[in-house]
């Protein structure tokens, strides 16, 4: 019998917090930074956006297993 599979890391809501005026703009620049790395390629916007909060808020998402 196979391993369940475990879901992708899902961040928890309740631990959530909008960001202020100055951080989001840390998180647009650094959205940005990785859009330049990833040969500023479109259609990744949102998983740079998520990268790049997550990095600056350094929330660990938690893992469902499936």
């Amino acid at each position: 019998m196979p391993a369940p599979r475990t879901l992708a890391a899902v961040p928890n809501p309740s631990q959530q917090t909008k960001p202020t005026g100055d951080a989001r703009e840390q998180i647009r620049r650094r959205a940005y930074e990785l859009y330049e790395q990833h040969g500023r390629n479109n259609g990744h916007d949102l998983e740079d956006w998520l990268q790049a909060e997550s990095e600056l808020t350094e929330q660990k998402p938690s893992a469902i297993a499936a």
